[in-house]
């Protein structure tokens, strides 16, 4: 069963502006999509009436895997070979405006499926393009916004820094939001450019600000973001956790076109203009806390006070002029980001974040799950569906519910002594001392395992039953689950005790032999047999 899409997530953002009042184009280009794709989709919710509503009330995401999940296969992916023989054929389609994947299947009906790869054919369609010239469909066409609409943010390196916390200089990055219609800049210099400052950042630079714009144009999600400032398989953790975000501020995410910087240039340009402050004076500043105050006072004393050479005006006054009143408010409560991360359910039936374990039902061993993080509230879904809750903090690594592991497993995972001894006294305080006695049976091998295994066993039976048997092990320093188990099947507690009671455990731990000497003499009439 597939959606043909990443998560559901990628459908409820595609009906929450679709509730906003956005076109098919524009959510088409928000998320990422290809137009027929989003069609597609949006076709089969509202099929389903779930398209219309409030925006702030989106249908769950099984509704939404109902609505739109079909049975589907694919051909096999084919063999890589070379694609030169076909160039001047590949060059007469590029000029009739045909793409390089539709290209490919031409070509694969024409030729067969040994005319080379998609990839192949991709690289080639990208040589010609170049050696042709520019065409009308790659000018970049200058797109004015209105006041409080839209906001572009990039990233840009600016070398080594002095880390406050360690006394080694870092690679450092500035990151750079810039409102589009007045051009005011917020600035931040960074040694991390992981999930988790990217979403501060944010959050920081809409409370410079002082509102938040109506779109955020970063660079393309699955192109620069995620190649060049994340890491590859943090891909849909981002873009779960960057339409959380989206969602709680209520703006909108217009990623650029791929290969495209020059459709954000408005951030480029600021970048640029930032760079040129921070890079001649790396080695002015004392360490990246220094820089940041530095950077602070310059954007808010220079950068923003100048007169724009496109805009011919002064960014901050166009701000508090114009462009503030038109921003959204910020919220009136503390927003905590959601982050996401993807994980596999390990063989001890814990997913791993941020080196802490969390447990999920053992049934999902194996499977991927997905982690969301949000202050201290962390919980993993399977499928779309909730499967576990945790709190991120802790006073261990660990994070277990009992529930979550095999019953008549579960147990095992409890290493302290004390905690399996106050069990077994929880039974008599004859089946204590007993497991005492197991626990300094050997001076070698730590015997807990056994332990464990034989109050387990006891815990089974009644109590008087469960001090019966110990009776009977410690009368013949039986130290083994297995001799219990025999005890147990075969009965052997239920005749009569002895009036010594337990052996003295500093015997039982040395002893090699069920039984004392003088009681196997006396069973065998021996000269000694009355000792």
């Amino acid at each position: 069963m597939r959606t043909g899409i990443t998560d559901m997530h990628q459908l409820q953002e595609l009906v929450r502006l679709h509730r906003m009042g956005r076109t098919a184009v524009q959510v088409a280009k928000a998320l990422n999509m290809d137009r027929k794709t989003e069609r597609k989709y949006r076709r089969r919710i509202a099929t389903a009436g779930l398209l219309a509503g409030d925006a702030q009330d989106l249908p769950p995401m099984s509704a939404l895997k109902m609505a739109v999940v079909v049975r589907r296969s694919g051909p096999p992916r084919q063999e890589v070979s070379s694609v030169a023989a076909y160039t001047e054929r590949i060059d007469g389609y590029r000029r009739a405006g045909v793409g390089p994947t539709a290209i490919h299947g031409l070509l694969v009906e024409k030729y067969g499926p040994d005319v080379g790869s998609l990839s192949a054919v991709k690289r080639l369609f990208a040589r010609l393009k170049r050696a042709s010239g520019p065409a009308r469909s790659d000018v970049a066409i200058p797109v004015h916004t209105a006041p409080g609409q839209q906001a572009q943010v990039d990233f840009g390196y600016v070398g080594e820094l002095r880390d406050p916390e360690t006394g080694t200089l870092r690679k450092a990055w500035v990151f750079v939001m810039a409102l589009s219609y007045s051009r005011a800049l917020y600035a931040r210099i960074v040694f991390q450019q992981d999930l988790a400052t990217w979403l501060s950042l944010h959050r920081s630079a809409f409370q410079w600000f002082g509102g938040v714009p109506r779109e955020v144009v970063p660079d393309n999600l699955k192109a620069a973001v995620i190649q060049a400032a994340f890491k590859a398989d943090e891909m849909g953790a981002l873009n779960r956790s960057y339409r959380d975000l989206a969602r709680s501020y209520g703006f909108v995410i217009d990623p650029t076109p791929a290969y495209s910087p020059e459709k954000k240039g408005k951030v480029e340009s600021a970048v640029k203009y930032v760079k040129g402050f921070l890079m001649p004076r790396l080695g002015d500043f004392t360490d990246i806390d220094d820089a940041n105050q530095r950077l602070e006072t310059w954007v808010r004393d220079t950068a923003n006070v100048r007169q724009h050479g496109t805009t011919g005006r002064r960014p901050q006054e166009v701000l508090d002029e114009t462009e503030c009143a038109a921003l959204m408010a910020l919220p009136t409560h503390p927003i905590v980001p959601a982050q996401w991360r993807e994980a596999t359910v390990g063989r001890n039936a814990h997913v791993t974040v941020d080196k802490r374990f969390y447990s999920v039902p053992w049934v999902h061993i194996g499977t991927q799950a997905w982690v969301r993080v949000r202050g201290e509230a962390l919980t993993v879904y399977i499928d779309s569906e909730r499967v576990a809750d945790h709190r991120a903090v802790g006073d261990t690594p660990w994070s277990t519910v009992p529930a979550h592991l095999p019953e008549g497993r579960r147990d095992l995972a409890d290493r302290d002594p004390e905690n399996w001894f106050r069990r077994a006294q929880a039974m008599g305080c004859e089946v204590e001392d007993y497991a005492r006695m197991v626990m300094a049976s050997d001076e070698v091998h730590y015997p807990l395992r056994r332990v464990q295994s034989i109050v387990m066993k006891l815990e089974k039976l009644t109590p008087e039953r469960a001090v019966s048997v110990a009776k009977r092990a410690a009368r013949f320093g039986a130290t083994r689950p297995d001799a219990i188990a025999r005890i147990i099947s075969e009965q052997l507690d239920l005749g009569e005790q002895p009036s010594d009671g337990f052996l003295d455990p500093q015997w039982a731990s040395s002893t090699r032999f069920a039984r004392a000497a003088t009681e196997f003499l006396a069973a065998q009439g021996g000269p000694h047999a009355s000792a």
